[in-house]
């Protein structure tokens, strides 16, 4: 893969530029340069801290029209530690072919991770199905809807190739430590916040770790970028990081 799309989220962003009549200026403003990489500024960058750690399960991003866009976007994250991660912008007239045959691909068995008070209760799954008498076992691919709430409420509701998947119910005993955009509840998670609970679920711990470990150097990273301050990279949080992502 190129340097310059390391993922497929980063080739839906590149694609999404390219369908682009203005530029997409990210909050900030026109000025500063930014790491194709990992889309912080060249100051704060952390391609060289990008996780690489074995995963059984996939991802597949549903992603709002801008939402590849924008710098402080997670799912950029899940992709960069998740090697079988799978981007593709949604709208609600039509449906890219390659989603539907990945949803359809008999090594997976896709899950719609979304609150069980939207879903038929006979739909709704608390855990991750992994039984060894069925061969081939299937891997689990969790379909994240990445967008704001009431994009993902629309997401759900709209998407007709979603509704025969189960419906799986996440409950975290912790309150969401995303701190670049305003959320409209501490209850609502980042997409990178779901998908290290997802793979934990799939018994993929480590990536679970790294993915974790990795958002909260990500967000050190982005924060320090924009108060204009070095970031300290021997820190407690780049320490944890490079413990949960040691080869086992």
């Amino acid at each position: 893969m190129s340097a310059n799309f390391p993922h497929a989220v980063a080739r839906l962003r590149a694609a999404r530029l390219a369908r682009s009549v203005k530029p997409f200026l990210a909050r900030g403003g026109p000025k500063g340069e930014r790491c194709t990489g990992c889309r912080l500024v060249p100051t704060h960058c952390l391609c060289a801290l990008r996780p690489n750690v074995p995963t059984s399960a996939g991802m597949c991003l549903l992603m709002a029209d801008i939402e590849p866009l924008k710098p402080s976007n997670t799912g950029w994250l899940i992709a960069d530690v998740v090697a079988d991660t799978f981007a593709f912008g949604w709208a609600r007239t039509e449906v890219d072919p390659a989603l539907v045959a990945l949803l359809n691909d008999p090594q997976w068995q896709p899950y719609v991770v979304f609150p069980r008070e939207f879903a038929d209760d006979a739909r709704v799954v608390h855990e991750v199905t992994q039984d060894a008498d069925i061969r081939p076992m299937k891997r689990p691919l969790f379909i994240l809807l990445d967008g704001t709430w009431d994009e993902a409420r629309k997401m759900f509701r709209k998407s007709p190739y979603l509704q025969n998947f189960p419906v799986l119910s996440l409950h975290p005993d912790q309150l969401s430590r995303y701190k670049l955009r305003r959320a409209q509840s501490e209850a609502h998670f980042c997409t990178a916040e779901v998908g290290a609970m997802c793979l934990d679920l799939a018994r993929d711990t480590q990536a679970a770790q790294a993915l974790n470990a990795y958002f909260d150097v990500y967000t050190e990273h982005y924060l320090k970028a924009k108060r204009q301050q070095p970031v300290d990279l021997a820190d407690a949080m780049h320490v944890r990081l490079k413990e949960v992502t040691r080869p086992v």
